[in-house]
């Protein structure tokens, strides 16, 4: 089960990886991206506004460099077998989590447009979160241990 769960970590990583550098070289060129899908066709809109820039670079940079580190530390496990690499995975991957809600909160409060390369940025990013913690789940905290009386 470890073993599966990190490769579909890998695959999973390349997926966002390819989603983010889509959005990256769409932004770079100045070109449209492509999304006509229903209400999740705001795409242009999210990726214009100056929301989707964080220190002067674009998101979706941040999310190539996520989703890489991501990529590397998940082959590495294929082949080591470390629990520091596992934390690592888990910790990197709650980051992203974490990150994805809070742009998806932006999306939907602030900028009043939704990204359908960004919303599916999000999911990649929770299902390896969940992938995560099922190759090594958490340490669940131990009990407290009572003082004897005498």
């Amino acid at each position: 089960m470890k073993r599966a769960g990190v490769i579909a970590i890998l695959i999973l990583a390349f997926l966002g990886l390819a989603d983010s550098a889509y959005i990256a070289q769409h932004e770079m060129s100045g070109t449209p991206l492509l999304c006509d899908i229903n209400n999740l066709s705001g795409c242009n809109i999210v990726v214009a506004s100056p929301y989707s820039y964080l220190f002067g670079i674009p998101i979706a940079e941040y999310g190539i460099l996520f989703y890489s580190i991501l990529f590397v530390l998940a082959a590495l496990e294929l082949v080591i077998f470390d629990q520091l690499l596992r934390r690592a995975l888990q910790a990197i991957s709650l980051v992203g989590v974490i990150a994805s809600l809070y742009f998806t909160l932006m999306q939907v409060f602030v900028i009043d447009a939704f990204c359908i390369y960004c919303l599916a940025s999000a999911f990649i990013a929770l299902l390896i979160l969940i992938f995560a913690s099922f190759i090594e789940p958490l340490p669940r905290s131990a009990p407290s241990a009572e003082p004897l009386t005498v």
